[in-house]
């Protein structure tokens, strides 16, 4: 949202020297010392921990708000307001008075100027901290990254990503489309941008943030981070440079085009809707990149994997739930043109074509009248042979392989909030299973990935042998 408060509430300067040392993502709240989720009032650079931990930043802003009631108005607003805040972490800008997350700026561009000073301080931070495990690495005599499997010791070439603050979806999501080999081999292939003008003529460099088209960098940012994943590097990668190409052009990043995403997690819908009152049927195709679908009710009160309470929830389940008939409420009346009014009906989703990597998000997160809970129910699912054949439009026009689907990738969220909690994400690479835990990737196996709750499903086409109509 725009804010009208940032003049009045951005004081500080980028080189002030009240900011604390260290890394701005580790910085500790001044009242009760966390470290988690720092957030920097613009108006006198403390820092407070955020909304999500304990509060001070409001507490903070709440308690100059006390003083200036007794002043007249125009004293009022001349008084610095302590209302604005930036996220150490995702140099996000939050404002009290607004309650809401902040998008523009001053006049002068301070808030940009302060969240690249934190950048540069994180950046700082960083680049100190891997010199020093380098040094140590230097000095030690692994030559591999080695993982204890069952007790034995055996080398792993897999490469984690290190958190940027809060960014652990994020890289669950990156490392499950690292495994998916259709996609990612489509950017790890791309040849990386050459800049030959200015100091860098006739010298092979990366394409960086600051430099060039978006879109671009946003390309360039991806490849890079792709191809660090598998080289075996024993410090865990920073997908800062991806993750600031994202924030800085998402209002601009639409698949409206056909593009390598729309090409490989594209499906199309049938959306039928029958008027009840007069049977009239509509119809409407629409493009998917992922399915959302719903946990039955039935299901939402099971706590773990066990026959305990009756039958286990199945992904089977929540996809006949997605496509079964429905009969729509009175608060999703449908426009019927033969009436000309709003009437009863009922809508069924058919699948008119499935895409290569099928992407099904659970909803583990359930709206009530006052707050959101999370739906911790267990959901089976299969690691191989995911048929979808009988969800689709028209089945008959399908191969015998073309609707069979293999699991590549699962994210997990861990905790019991939307506001909270850690995603990681398993994923499997040339037949072996892998846990990614932000910086951490453990081996595992089969047995420990059908019992995790999952989160959001990958699963990839199963291509047909050559003269065999099976598997």
């Amino acid at each position: 949202m725009e804010c009208p408060h940032l003049s009045s509430s951005v004081c500080i300067t980028p080189d002030s020297a009240k900011f604390p040392n260290g890394s701005p993502s580790s910085w500790c709240c001044s009242v009760c010392r966390s470290n988690k989720s720092p957030w920097v009032c613009l108006t006198c650079s403390s820092v407070h921990c955020g909304r999500y931990v304990n509060g001070h930043a409001k507490k903070h802003y709440e308690d100059a708000q006390v003083p200036l009631a007794n002043h007249k108005k125009s004293e009022k607003q001349d008084k610095p307001q302590h209302t604005v805040c930036m996220d150490c972490s995702s140099y996000s800008t939050y404002c009290y008075r607004c309650d809401d997350f902040v998008v523009n700026d001053t006049k002068l561009g301070l808030v940009q100027k302060v969240r690249e000073h934190l950048q540069n301080l994180e950046n700082s931070a960083f680049t100190a901290d891997r010199h020093r495990k380098r040094k140590l690495l230097e000095n030690s005599s692994l030559n591999t990254k080695l993982l204890k499997v069952n007790g034995s010791t055996t080398g792993i070439c897999a490469t984690g990503l290190r958190n940027l603050g809060n960014t652990c979806f994020m890289n669950a999501i990156l490392q499950s489309l690292s495994n998916i080999e259709q996609f990612c081999c489509y950017f790890k292939e791309l040849p990386a941008v050459e800049l030959r003008n200015g100091k860098t003529a006739g010298r092979r460099t990366y394409h960086t943030r600051s430099q060039g088209d978006n879109n671009v960098s946003l390309v360039e940012e991806f490849r890079k981070t792709l191809c660090a994943l598998w080289q075996g590097s024993q410090t865990a990668f920073s997908p800062e440079s991806l993750f600031y190409v994202v924030w800085k052009i998402m209002p601009n990043f639409r698949n409206g085009a056909s593009t390598v995403v729309t090409a490989i997690f594209g499906g199309i819908l049938q959306n039928e809707v029958n008027c009840l009152i007069c049977g009239t049927e509509s119809r409407k195709f629409d493009p998917f990149l992922d399915l959302s679908l719903d946990i039955p009710s039935q299901f939402r009160n099971k706590r773990s994997k066990n026959q305990e309470n009756g039958p286990v929830c199945s992904l089977r389940d929540c996809l006949r739930s997605f496509t079964d008939l429905e009969e729509l409420d009175e608060t999703e009346l449908y426009m019927c043109h033969k009436c000309k009014k709003k009437q009863k009906s009922t809508k069924k989703f058919w699948i008119q074509k499935l895409p290569k990597v099928l992407c099904l998000h659970l909803k583990r997160f359930h709206w009530t009248a006052y707050l959101r809970n999370k739906v911790d129910t267990y959901v089976e699912f299969p690691l191989r042979g995911l048929d979808m054949k009988c969800y689709l439009l028209e089945p008959e026009n399908s191969g015998p392989e073309s609707c069979l689907y293999d699991l590549a990738a699962v994210v997990v969220h861990h905790g019991s909030g939307v506001g909270s909690g850690h995603y990681t994400a398993y994923a499997t690479h040339e037949g072996r299973w892998f846990h990614f835990n932000d910086s951490t990737v453990t081996l595992t196996d089969e047995d420990t990935v059908v019992k995790a709750k999952a989160y959001i499903l990958f699963y990839v086409e199963r291509q047909a042998r050559a003269g065999s109509d099976k598997l």
